[in-house]
């Protein structure tokens, strides 16, 4: 029989009560770092009805997909988490977690196994940084407890808010009391090189994020985390009513696609499928 996962079904309820998608990018440096880009696949998302995910009826009464996607960054100076997933217990149930409305969220190869096909373990990962904390992008934080969390400030005090904002499961990211935090108030440059740049873009939440990864063959790539949940919300910039702001949104929107037409990159949304499978398969990587 499937059952319902805790996790899945609070982070699922917040999903269908949300969605999608502030200057210029620096010129891009002129002999980047040899960097490696990952994508994992963490988790998976089989929505009965897409209509709530934007503000016009296009996708009203229609099914639809939606990927759960990390990242790993290999940099010279460490490893960079972007994101965690869903939880890996979700992977305990060969059906997943299904929701009261029929939604499904699946977990296929848990992310502590895909970092063990590299040789990894979450001890040997520097940093993870998390574009925000619902539970399908903070589902693992607990298992990076000797990494340092990369948190914007004003996220942080906003899920740990009472009552607790929908999508959120505190219990998901607890060890943030114990583990080394930087909490920032805006941009950063992680390694000081420019090649990993978390970019402040709220809007869906109050301390969203998004990263900017210079790659020396394959230029910028921009993680894009909930900034939209699919390509048509990025081209048509639509905003579904349940973001924090509309106009945060659309202005973080409207940096964004700056900095991408800046510097000639390219846009990645984490929740569209299409964008997640155009990329090298794990455990190939861009670079």
């Amino acid at each position: 029989m499937t059952r319902s996962h805790p996790v899945f079904t609070v982070a699922f309820l917040f999903l269908l009560l949300e969605a999608s998608c502030i200057g210029g990018a620096p010129r891009p440096s002129t002999s980047p770092p040899e960097v490696r880009l990952y994508a994992l696949d963490c988790g998976h998302f089989d929505i009965k009805d897409m209509g709530l995910f934007a503000d016009t009826p296009e996708y009203n009464g229609v099914s639809g997909e939606l990927a759960v996607s990390c990242f790993l960054i290999r940099h010279p100076q460490g490893l960079l988490l972007w994101d965690t997933g869903l939880s890996d217990s979700i992977a305990e149930s060969p059906d997943g977690g299904l929701d009261p409305v029929g939604n499904r969220a699946r977990v296929r190869t848990p992310l502590r196994a895909q970092l063990g096909a590299l040789g990894l373990s979450p001890e040997d990962v520097r940093y993870v940084a998390f574009s925000h904390l619902h539970a399908d992008h903070a589902g693992n934080a607990n298992a990076f407890t000797a990494s340092t969390w990369i948190l914007n400030r004003r996220e942080l005090d906003w899920a740990l808010q009472t009552p607790t904002p929908l999508g959120v499961v505190p219990a998901t990211f607890s060890a943030y009391r114990s583990v080394k935090t930087w909490l920032l108030e805006g941009d950063t440059d992680v390694f000081g090189d420019g090649s990993v740049r978390i970019l402040r873009t709220p809007g869906h939440t109050p301390g969203h994020q998004s990263l900017a990864v210079q790659l020396r063959h394959s230029g910028t790539v921009v993680l894009s985390g909930d900034l939209c949940h699919t390509r048509e919300n990025w081209l048509r910039q639509r905003v579904p009513p349940f973001n924090d702001s509309r106009e945060d949104t659309l202005r973080s929107i409207e940096r964004i696609r700056t900095w991408v037409e800046d510097t000639h990159g390219r846009f990645v949304v984490q929740h569209a499928p299409e964008d997640v499978s155009a990329l090298p398969r794990f455990p190939a990587f861009l670079e």
